[in-house]
């Protein structure tokens, strides 16, 4: 594939707590849809809180505000059929439906479920570290809920499989919606 117009453009938006593996899988998906010759790209929550989104805070309105912005940047490049995989923790229901809704019926919800205790141990940026002595605040697992999703379109558990697993079952999940 050659061109962006030979593909349909989608929205696969992985979600979960920090550590989870979000940015992990999408980057592994985008390099597998690219090797299948699909043009993706991702857009993942800390990229967009270093420039677009750095005037927002943890609180929920401005956590709300994040994926609005983040979700009308997807909806941008579904338009041009780009394949877009979002990471963002989208802590609340709320959060995902309004996502859901700027992007419509290409959007696809990936939970990326792992156990908090697993995240912390994994924290390479020492994030749960800073928000256990409040140099964080509205820290989510911490000092900010995560709401479980209730019915999730695909769960991917991070803490029983590699990354590669998971990308793989995310791909097999999203390859019956792509469309050259």
């Amino acid at each position: 594939m050659n061109r962006i117009s030979d593909q349909k453009g989608m929205v696969v938006w992985l979600y979960g707590l920090s550590g989870a593996g979000k940015t992990t899988i999408s980057l592994l998906l985008k390099q597998m849809l690219e090797n299948d010759g699909f043009f993706a790209v991702c857009l993942d929550g800390d990229e967009l809180r270093s420039g677009i989104n750095k005037d927002l805070t943890f609180t929920e309105d401005d956590r709300e505000e994040n994926i609005r912005r983040a979700a009308e940047i997807a909806r941008l490049m579904l338009q041009n059929n780009i394949i877009t995989i979002c990471s963002f923790i989208t802590p609340l229901q709320k959060h995902r439906a309004l996502a859901a809704g700027i992007i419509g019926e290409s959007y696809t919800e990936v939970f990326i479920e792992c156990p908090l205790d697993v995240c912390q141990a994994r924290d390479v940026k020492g994030l749960y570290k800073k928000a256990r002595t409040n140099q964080i605040t509205h820290f989510t697992g911490i000092s900010s809920g995560f709401e479980a999703p209730a019915n999730p379109e695909l769960i991917i558990h991070t803490a029983v499989e590699s990354p590669a697993e998971s990308m793989e079952k995310v791909y097999q999940h999203i390859a019956p919606l792509l469309k050259r």
